[in-house]
């Protein structure tokens, strides 16, 4: 039976407007946060741990999906880049897939072969990358300071590196970090469906 007990504290403020591409946030609206939820290190994770963060960058993401894949080496250049010791920003990936190439024996083996450099997350209720009204692998938002939606959306402007110019992540990290408001706060992101478990019928 799935435990509850790995998540929720919804932070999500009331009345809280859906943004151009995503039915449950804005850009200004307070992120939901996760706890409890398990991590290939072994351990368990909440947003509250980040408390001394003055940013968060959350990535949902998969092993299944391709476009996921192809954004692996550009996720952990980036949080090579902008998120070492000292920066006082995180990155957290968060899978909530259930399919068996992306349960967390595979997280593990996946996270191994390429090297994350940063905690890779399992949700099997699915519930956090609802609240955050998460949609694609891969999916980014920056948090701010305040626990804020300060950027979500895509990583940068193309799928294939080559032919990226804007790195929309980078700009709402900038912002945030300033503390102004990022010129570009929402972009579409671009990539797989998340799987999202059917709701089971039930007989009347």
């Amino acid at each position: 039976m799935r435990s509850m007990s790995l998540l929720i504290g919804l932070l999500a403020a009331a009345g809280a407007s859906a943004g151009q591409f995503n039915d449950k946030l804005s850009v200004g609206d307070a992120a939901p946060a996760w706890k409890n939820l398990p991590g290939i290190d072994g351990k368990k994770h909440s947003l509250a741990d980040l408390k001394d963060s003055k940013a968060v960058v959350v990535v949902f993401t998969c092993n299944s999906c391709p476009t996921a894949i192809d954004y692996e080496d550009r996720i952990i250049a980036f949080a090579k880049e902008h998120c070492a010791e000292g920066s006082g920003i995180a990155l957290v990936a968060i899978n909530v897939n259930t399919i068996d190439a992306d349960k967390p024996e595979k997280m593990k083996e996946r996270a191994k072969e390429k090297g994350f450099n940063f905690p890779y997350l399992y949700d099997e209720t699915q519930a956090i990358a609802k609240a955050f009204g998460a949609r694609t692998t891969p999916e980014f938002f920056v948090l701010d300071a305040e626990r804020k939606v300060a950027y979500m959306g895509a990583l940068d402007d193309k799928n294939d590196p080559k032919q990226a110019k804007v790195n929309h992540l980078a700009a709402g990290l900038a912002a945030a970090m300033a503390g102004k408001k990022a010129d570009e706060g929402e972009t579409l992101a671009r990539g797989c469906a998340i799987r999202f478990a059917r709701p089971r019928r039930t007989d009347d």
